[in-house]
């Protein structure tokens, strides 16, 4: 099959896809922009960022200081408002909430730990009595409450604390309370900002786990914010924020082999935007000096990125002069348009030295 009937039945599939970007997803996030101003200064915090999160994954959010991961979760929680895009959190529509349709959003769909634990739990209140408060306030019977948080506590693992006031536990048990307390109200959605930034290793352990099992037994959807790469071995999928957009994704899994030993096997995948756009790895950029413009070549199985200048490159043996598409080596390929056919290979595809090259969904492992 040549490249040109390989795109043409891609455009023919793509005309017989009628449904809206994120169908069937809990989290959408299409486009997403958010602008603030700062002291008579413009802030692009979200720059058209796209994001999907299925109904009952647990997702991390990772990124340096000043990337969006904090403004996206503001926007999410119902705590801030987009500037421009699509945001949808199940059948809420968080650009054209008021402000009661908010209130009742922040209650009943989603649940928020914070990074401080005293911004999550009364001091004077016991634990059961602080993850039984958001119950009575949706007017819930005594007996019910007092039963949803003894069942809360034990499942996070701190059912010895249903006596104690905060000042009585440690900050790993202060936030597993918070988790519960944020659960209270049996919401779709968990968002955690931060919630191990104040604690040690083995705390956060803890913590992390606790997050797990949430996910894990009552199906909750967890969504958690952080710049601790540790963070990421504990969920499933790593979605990486630079620049206000989504940048690259880590999906984990467990593999078994012949002998029955399991390992868990992470794969990193950079993400194509809704608009075309590709954040291209720092080292990938460093190695190859790619720098302003660059070229592009569609090959019959990915597209190679060149440098905007010739980088001469020794032969390999067994294609003399010439690479393997008939080019000289280190010489870019000329674009002569979208649909300019190029032989399939008889061979895997080979990416000629001095490009880096991204695989097509026909080839990506799902």
């Amino acid at each position: 099959m040549t490249v040109t009937e390989s795109l043409g039945a891609l455009e023919e599939r793509a005309r017989r896809q009628t449904g809206t970007f994120g169908d069937g997803a809990l989290i959408v996030c299409d486009s997403l922009v958010r602008i603030y101003q700062s002291e008579g200064v413009e802030v692009q915090a979200l720059q058209g960022l796209d994001l999907l999160v299925q109904s009952g994954e647990l997702v991390a959010i990772v990124g340096a200081s000043g990337s969006g991961k904090s403004t996206l979760l503001a926007v999410l929680s119902g705590l801030d408002v987009p500037t421009a895009g699509r945001v949808r959190v199940g059948p809420w529509d968080l650009m054209s909430m008021t402000a009661k349709q908010r209130v009742d959003y922040r209650r009943s769909m989603v649940g928020f730990v914070w990074q401080q634990t005293a911004r999550n739990i009364v001091p004077y209140l016991t634990s059961t009595e602080n993850v039984a408060f958001p119950m009575a306030l949706a007017g819930m019977k005594r007996r019910a409450r007092e039963k949803r948080a003894a069942d809360l506590l034990d499942v996070l693992g701190v059912g010895y604390c249903a006596d104690r006031r905060p000042a009585q536990m440690s900050g790993g048990e202060q936030q597993r309370v918070a988790i519960a307390v944020a659960l209270a109200n049996s919401p779709e959605v968990l968002f955690a900002d931060e919630p191990t930034g104040e604690l040690d290793t083995a705390t956060s352990h803890d913590v992390l786990e606790g997050l797990r099992t949430v996910n894990r037994e009552l199906g909750t959807t967890v969504v958690v914010v952080t710049h601790d790469a540790g963070v990421s071995e504990h969920v499933q999928r790593t979605v990486a924020i630079r620049d206000g957009r989504t940048s690259s994704e880590v999906l984990r899994r467990t593999h078994t082999a012949e002998d029955g030993t399991q390992s868990v096997v992470a794969e990193e995948y950079a993400v194509l935007d809704r608009a075309g756009r590709v954040q291209l790895p720092r080292e990938y950029r460093q190695t190859l000096d790619l720098v302003g413009r660059v070229r592009l070549a569609l090959e019959s199985s990915h597209v190679s990125v060149w440098p905007d200048r010739p980088m001469p490159q020794r032969p390999p043996s067994g294609h003399g002069e010439h690479g393997p598409h008939g080019r000289a080596h280190g010489e870019p390929p000329t674009r002569t348009g979208r649909h300019a056919a190029v032989p399939a290979p008889t061979t895997a595809p080979t990416t000629t030295p001095g490009t880096t090259s991204s695989t097509t969904d026909e080839e990506a492992p799902r």
